[in-house]
């Protein structure tokens, strides 16, 4: 069974990353804690049991964490984040992979043991989805590419994994939802997570 896990990155430069929580802590603090979330993802990451595709925001750095055989780098599309992520899961399934799974790099509660769980789940069923708790989701994983998980939905919003869960029962597709975890967008998510994982 082939598995790839893509992870989406920004690149971290102080002003373009963590704007949210940047308006309340400052551009600088803002930055740090992406940095630590950015090791966070490159740890757990690692250690998961598939391949790895490093998808950039911006441009493709060679010098980064992200180095050695293991990882795989890409460019993410001009686009919205729907189409972002369709494109990802194109690429890695035409690559002959069965399983593919998508996370990002602001889930301070994210775990090895969590994403294994994920491709777990995909032997038994087409989705698997971990909830976040802003109404988004942390981790999407398929065996094939589903593309109207991507469409006509407003990325970014509290609605997102409800319209998903939506589609797929309507379109009778097997799905199943892991923990649900927090996305570190604001200062106040900042503080809840680093208090949970004590």
């Amino acid at each position: 069974m082939k598995k790839a896990l893509i992870i989406f990155v920004r690149n971290p430069e102080k002003g373009k990353v963590k704007t949210r929580l940047a308006a309340t802590i400052g551009e600088e603090r803002a930055l740090s804690i992406y940095l630590e979330l950015l090791t966070h993802t490159h740890t757990i990451a690692a250690a998961a049991d598939a391949d790895k595709f490093i998808f950039y925001a911006d441009e493709v750095r060679v010098d980064d964490c992200w180095v050695g055989a293991r990882f795989s780098k890409e460019l993410q599309g001009d686009y919205d984040l729907g189409r972002k992520m369709k494109e990802a899961f194109s690429i890695v399934f035409e690559k002959g992979y069965q399983q593919a799974i998508i996370i990002g790099s602001d889930c301070l509660e994210l775990s090895t043991a969590i994403i294994e769980e994920a491709f777990e789940v995909l032997k038994q069923k087409d989705i698997v989805l971990g909830p976040a708790a802003d109404g988004g989701y942390y981790l999407l994983g398929m065996t094939k590419l589903v593309a109207l998980i991507f469409e006509n939905k407003e990325w970014s919003t509290e609605t997102v994994f409800n319209q998903t869960v939506e589609d797929l029962q309507r379109e009778n597709i097997s799905y199943s939802a892991l923990i649900t975890l927090t996305d570190v967008d604001t200062e106040a998510d900042w503080i809840k997570t680093k208090f949970s994982i004590r």
